[in-house]
C-alpha cells in the first residue's frame, strides 16, 4: 500500500490503454525476443544451429543419387547433368531463397508458415482467428486507409491490400493455405525419421553380407521407437548437444568428398556449366524429368532454415550455411559424382561404396547417429509447429508439456509423439525401401516450400514493397524451378506420393474442425453478450442478489461486453462479489509479449460495483505455466491501472482547467472532477481486501451442439466431427496451469450454434 501511495504522490509517466488493442503493430514489447548480435554471440549461435537446423539437409547425400537414378545410369554425362541440377538447386533455393531472402521474412524472430500467415495478418485485415478481432472502441483501421501512396510501388501494395481485405474467399484461402503448409511439414516429421534412418542402417550391408532387407527394417524400426521413446525427456537439447556430431559429420562428407574428387574424376567440375542439364533432358526426355523427384531430396530441410530461425538469429545462420553447411554438401555430391563416373553399377549404394576402407566404420556410426539428431529435430520442430496452430486455435487443445524453462523451443506433446511414432512404423513396414519413401518425402518438401513461395511474394508486394522487376525474377527463377519440381513428385502420386497428402488431408480436416467451430463459439458469445444496460439492472437490484466479500474472475474468450456466463451465472446464483474482473486470455499470432505489456484494463460503469476488462496477452513461444501466478500478477497490475486511471483523469482535468479557449465543461466527465487520492487509496484498500477474502475463478464448460434447423453438414461437424475430438483427445488449457485448482468454478452451458 505504501508503494502506491508513493506513486500517487510522486511524479509519474503515464501509459493508459484507452483501448483493448489486442492486435495493433505497435504494440510495445513485440520486438522479439531479440538475441544480442555480438560476433561472439553470434558465432556461438552459428556453431550451435548446426545441430539443430542442418541435420535433415546434411544427411540427404545418404539417398539422393540412388533416389534420382532409381532405374541406374544409362549414360555417363547423365551424371553430370544431374550433379549440375544439384549445385543449381542447393544455390538457388536453399542459399539464395531461404538464407538471404525468406530469413528476412522472420516475425519478430519467428518462422515457420503461422509467421507468415501473422506477418500478412497484421499488416492487412485478412486474419479469420477470433483472438485478432479487436475491442468495441478500437477505431485502427488498414495502413492503406490513412496512408497515401507516394510510389508506383506503394500504390501497387495498397490495391492489393485491398483485394485481399475487401475478398472473404482471399481470407479463407490464406487460412486453408497456412494449415496446408503446417500439415505438410507435420508431414515431413513423419517421413524425415524413416527415409533418414533406412538410409543410414542400409550402409551395414557393405560391412557384411549376412544382414538382409528385412533386418535392416527391422533395426530401423527399433532406431524409431527408440527415438520417440525419449523424446519426453527434453530431446531439443540433443541438437545443441550433438551439435560436433553433426560438425564432424560435415567435415567427413566433406572431405570424403573432396577425396573422391581427385581420386576419381576432377572433371566433373564441368558440371558447373548448365547445358549438361539440358543435355540430360535431351537424352532422357520423360524419365529425366520424373528423376526430378530424387534430386529434389538434396533440398529436403531446408524449410528448417526458417522454421528454426527463432532459436538463433538470421546472421548466426547465414554463417553457418556459407561456412559450414553449404561448402560441405557440394564437395559430398560432386565426390559422389567423380566416383560414379567410375563405378556406375553402385549407384544403389553410392554413398557407402564411396567411402574409403579405412573411414568406413566411422562414418557408417556418424550417419546412424547424424539421422538421429537430424530426426528428432525434426520432431522436436513438429512440436512446435503443433503449438504454434494451438496457440492461434487451430488444433485440439492436447497436452503440452515444457521440458525445460531455459530454452523455448523444448515442448513434448504425448499424443502427437505417439501418433507420430506409429505413422513412421507404419511407413517403414510399409515402404520398405528410401526409393518410395523418397517419392512422397519430395511432395511435402516441394509443396511447403512453393506455400513459402507464395506467401513470400505477399510480403514482398504488401510489406516489404519490393520493386516490380525483383518480384519478377523471383517468381521466374525461383517459382519456376518450384513448379518444376511439383510437377515431377506429383507424377510419381501412385507411388507413394499419396501418403502426404493423405496426412495433410487429415490433419487439415483436424484443423479446420476444430477452428471452424471455434469461431462459430467465439461469435456465438459475441451475439450473446450482455450489455451495459441489463448489467446495470442486475447490479441495481440490490434485494435479489446477495454481496460477498472477495474477488470473482470471470473467463471468456470476448473482450467486447460482458459474456453471457456471467448472465448464466448470476441467474443461477444470485451473488455478486465486490470485486469482478472479466478476463479474456489471448494468444496472439506474435513470438513473444513482454510481461509489462501482458495485461491491459478497462473500467466497467457498473453503479455501486468495482468491476473491471481485462486482457491477458500471450505471445505463441511464451510459456503461460512457467509466469508468476496469474491471480497475483493481475491483482499487481490492477492496482498499477487504477493509479495510472488516477493520474490520467486528473491530467485530463488539469488540460480542461488550464486551456484558456472556451470549452464545453460537460466534455468532462463529471466523476472526474471529484477523484481524489483518498478514495483511490481506498479503492485500492478494497481491492486488497476483496484478494485477502479470497478469490475464485469462474470458467465456462461449454457443451457445443447444432441449433435447431440446422443443414446434415453442420450437424455432423459440430455433434459428431468437432465432440469426437473433444472427448478423445487430453484436453488441456495451458494458460489456466497456474490457476490454482481449489479456487477454480466451472460454469456449464449449452451452446446451440
Amino acid at each position: 500500500m505504501e508503494e502506491f501511495s508513493r506513486q500517487l504522490h510522486g511524479k509519474k509517466v503515464l501509459r493508459r490503454f484507452d483501448s483493448l488493442d489486442i492486435e495493433s503493430s505497435t504494440v510495445p514489447g513485440r520486438q522479439g525476443h531479440g538475441i544480442p548480435e555480438g560476433w561472439s554471440v553470434v558465432l556461438h549461435l552459428a556453431f550451435q544451429s548446426i545441430g539443430i537446423v542442418y541435420g535433415d539437409i546434411g544427411t540427404s547425400p545418404l539417398y539422393v543419387y540412388a533416389s534420382t537414378f532409381s532405374n541406374g545410369i544409362k549414360h555417363n554425362d547423365d551424371i553430370l547433368g544431374v550433379l549440375s541440377l544439384i549445385f543449381y538447386t542447393l544455390t538457388l533455393i536453399p542459399l539464395v531463397k531461404y538464407v538471404f531472402i525468406v530469413l528476412q521474412a522472420n516475425d519478430n524472430g519467428e518462422g515457420g508458415q503461422f509467421a507468415l500467415y501473422s506477418l500478412i495478418c497484421r499488416d492487412a485485415k485478412v486474419g479469420l482467428i477470433p483472438n485478432q478481432q479487436a475491442a468495441e472502441d478500437d477505431q485502427e483501421v488498414s495502413n492503406f486507409q490513412l496512408e497515401l501512396p507516394s510510389s508506383r510501388h506503394e500504390l501497387i501494395a495498397s490495391r492489393v491490400k485491398s483485394k485481399l481485405e475487401s475478398s472473404q474467399f482471399a481470407k479463407f484461402f490464406l487460412l486453408l493455405a497456412t494449415m496446408l503448409g503446417t500439415a505438410m511439414v507435420i508431414g515431413d516429421g513423419v517421413l524425415t525419421p524413416c527415409i533418414s534412418v533406412l538410409s543410414a542402417v542400409g550402409g551395414i550391408k557393405r560391412a557384411t553380407s549376412a544382414v538382409t532387407d528385412d533386418m535392416i527394417v527391422w533395426i530401423s524400426v527399433a532406431i524409431l521407437i527408440f527415438l520417440f521413446m525419449i523424446q519426453r525427456f527434453g530431446t531439443d537439447k540433443v541438437g545443441y548437444t550433438f551439435a560436433p556430431i553433426i560438425c564432424v559429420w560435415f567435415a567427413f562428407i566433406g572431405g570424403i568428398g573432396l577425396f573422391n574428387f581427385i581420386k576419381f574424376d576432377p572433371t566433373v567440375v564441368k558440371a558447373l556449366n548448365p547445358k549438361y542439364i539440358v543435355q540430360y533432358f535431351q537424352r532422357n526426355k520423360t524419365e529425366a524429368w520424373v528423376s526430378l523427384g530424387g534430386t529434389v531430396l538434396a533440398i529436403t530441410g531446408a524449410e528448417a532454415l526458417f522454421a528454426d530461425v527463432g532459436h538463433f538469429t538470421v546472421r548466426s545462420i547465414q554463417i553457418s550455411m556459407c561456412s559450414v553447411t553449404y561448402p560441405a554438401l557440394i564437395l559430398a555430391y560432386a565426390g559422389q559424382a567423380s566416383f560414379l563416373r567410375k563405378h556406375n553399377h553402385l549407384v544403389k549404394d553410392a554413398f557407402f561404396e564411396s567411402i574409403p576402407d579405412p573411414l568406413y566404420s566411422p562414418t557408417f556410426v556418424l550417419a546412424i547417429l547424424a539421422t538421429i539428431v537430424a530426426s528428432q529435430a525434426m520432431i522436436s520442430g513438429t512440436f512446435s509447429m503443433v503449438q504454434q496452430s494451438l496457440s492461434l486455435d487451430c488444433f485440439p487443445r492436447v497436452k503440452i508439456v515444457h521440458t525445460s524453462a531455459k530454452y523455448e523451443g523444448q515442448v513434448y506433446i504425448p499424443e502427437v509423439n505417439y501418433l507420430l511414432m506409429l505413422a513412421c512404423i507404419g511407413v517403414t513396414l510399409g515402404f520398405r525401401s528410401t526409393a518410395k519413401i523418397g517419392n512422397a518425402y519430395g511432395i511435402a518438401v516441394v509443396f511447403v516450400m512453393a506455400l513459402t513461395s507464395a506467401f513470400l511474394v505477399l510480403i514482398m508486394i504488401m510489406i516489404w514493397k519490393s520493386h516490380i522487376l525483383l518480384i519478377v525474377s523471383y517468381v521466374l527463377v525461383i517459382g519456376t524451378l518450384e513448379l518444376l519440381y511439383l510437377s515431377s513428385v506429383l507424377y510419381k502420386f501412385d507411388q507413394g506420393g499419396y501418403l502426404p497428402l493423405a496426412f495433410a488431408a487429415v490433419l487439415m480436416s483436424i484443423m479446420y474442425i476444430w477452428n471452424d467451430v471455434h469461431r462459430r463459439k467465439y461469435f456465438y458469445e459475441l451475439n450473446n453478450k450482455v450489455s451495459l444496460e441489463k448489467l446495470n439492472e442486475i447490479g441495481a437490484a440490490d434485494t435479489k442478489f446477495c454481496r460477498l466479500p472477495g474477488l470473482a474472475l470471470f473467463y471468456s474468450e470476448l473482450v467486447q461486453g460482458i459474456p453471457p456466463i456471467f448472465k448464466h451465472y448470476v441467474a443461477n446464483v444470485p451473488a455478486m462479489h465486490s470485486t469482478i474482473v472479466f478476463v479474456s486470455i489471448k494468444s496472439l499470432p506474435i513470438s513473444k509479449v513482454a510481461v509489462e505489456e501482458r495485461f491491459l484494463f478497462r473500467r466497467v460503469e457498473l453503479k455501486d460495483q468495482n468491476v473491471f476488462r481485462c486482457v491477458v496477452r500471450y505471445g505463441y513461444t511464451d510459456r503461460p505455466q512457467e509466469q508468476e501466478p496469474l491471480e497475483e500478477m493481475l491483482v499487481e497490475r490492477l492496482k498499477e491501472f487504477i493509479v495510472d486511471d488516477f493520474w490520467f483523469a486528473q491530467s485530463k482535468l488539469n488540460d480542461v482547467e488550464n486551456d484558456g479557449e472556451s470549452l464545453d465543461a460537460g466534455l468532462v466527465n463529471e466523476d472526474v472532477k471529484h477523484v481524489d487520492e483518498e478514495e483511490v487509496e481506498r479503492e485500492i484498500e478494497g481491492l486488497d481486501e476483496a484478494w485477502r477474502a479470497g478469490v475464485v475463478h469462474l470458467i465456462g464448460e461449454n457443451e457445443v451442439v447444432a441449433g435447431k434447423g440446422a443443414g446434415i453438414g453442420k450437424r455432423f461437424l459440430i455433434n459428431y466431427a468437432y465432440n469426437f475430438l473433444r472427448k478423445n483427445l487430453s484436453q488441456t488449457e495451458n494458460v489456466f496451469d497456474n490457476i490454482p485448482r481449489k479456487r477454480m468454478l466451472k460454469v456449464g452451458m449449452i451452446y446451440e450454434l
